[in-house]
């Protein structure tokens, strides 16, 4: 049976921790930011955990 290959769009935007946990980056942080909060900033500057509805689809991605 063929290996699957990996999505490297989904690979170079999702990290997997060594609990198994997929985490990504959050959106709106990359540009335009001084009109943005530094309570924004610093509370969107942490990595979240990817959407349980989405986990299935992105471990397939990647090939986990």
């Amino acid at each position: 049976m063929p290996k699957i290959k990996t999505r490297k769009g989904i690979a170079k935007r999702v990290r997997l921790t060594r609990n198994g946990k997929l985490m990504r980056r959050n959106s709106w942080m990359s540009h335009r930011l001084h009109q943005k909060s530094k309570q924004h900033k610093r509370k969107d500057h942490t990595e979240q955990q990817v959407a349980s509805g989405d986990r299935k689809a992105v471990k397939r991605a990647l090939a986990v």
